[in-house]
């Protein structure tokens, strides 16, 4: 059904399929959960939970909020960079990568196999447009984009830098060094974006190492503070839209989106929100089965 669409940037020569109005946005993170089930359906592998949670995020990140253009990534240093610092969510990430135009849509059933460019986490030998760095290893990923912010403004470029992480992920000590040199360089073209589910691998965050209070120890960094419900397309736009419209952005900024792993899956939802059974769990396919007749199919069409 995809073959057929004629939005995409590869079928427009390089035109950038934007999504306007917040209805469409939704509609692609319908899309895109589905293309996470198929996915890990087909490799048999993979973080399901965190994916699907983060779906509305990535969404509005590549089809609304990024200065991007995928048929120039490698050649244009005037563009917006992302880091995705917890790659285990990297099954979300490809499918947006995908479906604006990095590479083609086809790939994305190559997930997880043998010499695929669609690694379980990302991976940057094979230079895919879209990553800049092999990612996976907690704590490292905001690291990575300290440095990426303080070259783009030592070129006088005005791009800003996210940088995608795991509230899990902060107990690691690299993130909070990381967060310390970005309030000490005045990065205000570094914008930290949060999955703040309290899931991690082992349980729940607040039992395994309690990150509280997360938003007074990130003021306390000397970062400014914003919150959303990251599962709520409109909130995450607005949100994001408001923290990057001053004029002279000095501090680094960190959004704190609160999702539900696994959400838009509910039968999914009922088993993650209470045990961390799905974090790094593929679906079967009868649960795949179950989760794409709940989801519904989309105008976008699956890959």
């Amino acid at each position: 059904m995809a073959k057929d669409l004629k939005l995409y940037p590869a079928e427009k020569k390089g035109e950038l399929l934007e999504l306007h109005s917040i209805d469409d946005l939704k509609e692609m993170a319908r899309q895109v959960r589905r293309d996470i089930i198929r996915m890990l359906t087909m490799a048999n592998s993979g973080h399901t939970g965190g994916s699907l949670g983060m779906a509305d995020v990535f969404t509005a990140l590549y089809f609304r909020l990024l200065q991007h253009k995928p048929h120039e990534f490698w050649n244009n240093n005037d563009l917006d960079m992302v880091f995705l610092s917890n790659g285990h969510i990297a099954p979300v990430w490809y499918s947006v990568l995908a479906r604006s135009g990095y590479f083609p849509l086809g790939e994305l059933n190559s997930l997880r196999q043998v010499n695929s460019y669609l690694q379980g986490h990302p991976t940057s030998e094979s230079r895919l447009p879209g990553i800049r760095i092999a990612s996976g290893s907690l704590g490292q990923g905001l690291s990575a984009a300290v440095g990426a912010a303080l070259g783009l403004r030592m070129d006088g470029k005005e791009s800003d830098v996210f940088c995608l992480m795991g509230d899990g992920e902060c107990q690691e000590g690299q993130i909070w060094e990381a967060a310390m040199s970005a309030a000490h360089y005045e990065l205000g073209n570094l914008i930290g974006i949060v999955d703040y589910n309290n899931i991690q691998i082992d349980g729940e965050v607040s039992s395994v190492m309690s990150v509280e209070p997360f938003a007074d120890k990130w003021r306390a960094f000397g970062w400014d503070v914003y919150n959303c419900d990251g599962n709520d397309i409109d909130d995450i736009v607005i949100t994001i839209e408001k923290l990057r419209a001053g004029s002279k952005r000095s501090k680094p900024s960190v959004l704190l989106a609160k999702t539900i792993m696994g959400k838009g899956v509910h039968f999914f939802e009922g088993i993650m929100e209470d045990n961390s059974n799905w974090h790094g769990k593929p679906p079967s396919k009868d649960d795949a089965l179950k989760a794409l007749a709940i989801l519904g199919e989309t105008v976008y069409g699956d890959f």
